[in-house]
């Protein structure tokens, strides 16, 4: 079964910048769309952004021009380059395929705080 590790994750200032990456055991990569999400306590896990197998990236409103979202197949791996990082960026980050069709991680989290 096919699982997937999220890692980068910490404690940075407002402003500061963190690369999330997502590493898969399989060749899921090159297969499906794959997905950034975060989920705070007490709310539902929201997708952040996206990217699909031929590269095409989509991002939710709160993190568009702040968040890049990458792949890189050949390494079965993910990335999430948050910058200009903001308080209610907090939260656990989370990857999946699109649609999830692979168990959940543990998530890494994020805490932006002064």
């Amino acid at each position: 079964q096919v699982q997937l590790v999220e890692s980068g994750g910490g404690l940075v200032q407002p402003g500061g910048s963190l690369r999330l990456s997502c590493a898969a055991s399989g060749s899921i990569f090159s297969i499906y769309a794959m997905g950034w999400y975060r989920q705070t306590p007490g709310n539902q896990r929201e997708l952040v952004a996206r990217i699909t197998n031929g590269g095409t990236t989509n991002y939710a409103g709160s993190v568009k021009g702040r968040f890049t979202i990458s792949r890189d197949n050949a390494k079965n791996t993910m990335y999430l380059q948050m910058n200009s990082l903001k308080p209610e960026d907090t939260a656990v980050y989370y990857c999946n395929t699109l649609p999830n069709t692979v168990p959940w991680g543990q998530g890494t989290q994020v805490t932006v705080s002064s």
